[in-house]
């Protein structure tokens, strides 16, 4: 808790929920980014729909540089796990989005402000799984 922003998170927090509310309205198309992502790898229909999935993403990706370079923020990401650990972390991720139908984003943004009943049960797995793995890992094992 020594490094909480409360108004920096609260103004991230309204702008996911901004964007995503836009991109509903404006597309009629829930912002998860596994679906947008894996829809991207394997569309094969028209290349209007991989344009918008691929400008989603490259924004995703361009946005956070373009606000390092035009401001005094300093961004620090500290991570001590070596390529194979990260690589299989992320394909356990994609695993398991593939397999609860969504991730974080489109689940516990877009599909709890919809009232989805799925959303809501895949998110309680996810955050109590998340609890209990933080739980494990800093009382039990004692990292």
């Amino acid at each position: 808790m020594e490094n909480f922003t409360p108004y920096s998170a609260l103004l991230g927090g309204a702008l996911i929920g901004l964007a995503s509310g836009l991109y509903l309205l404006l597309n009629g198309r829930i912002a998860g980014i596994s679906g947008i992502l894996g829809g991207l790898l394997t569309s094969k229909g028209p290349t209007s729909g991989r344009v918008e999935k691929l400008a989603f993403i490259s924004g995703m990706i361009i946005a956070p540089m373009i606000l390092l370079a035009l401001t005094l923020i300093d961004a620090q990401s500290i991570v001590s796990a070596s390529w194979p650990v990260i690589i299989a972390a992320g394909l356990i991720v994609g695993f398991g989005t593939r397999l609860g139908s969504g991730c974080t984003s489109g689940h516990g943004i877009c599909g709890l402000s919809r009232l989805s009943a799925r959303s809501m049960v895949a998110t309680l797995c996810f955050m109590g799984a998340g609890m209990a793995s933080t739980f494990v890992i800093r009382h039990v094992i004692g990292g």
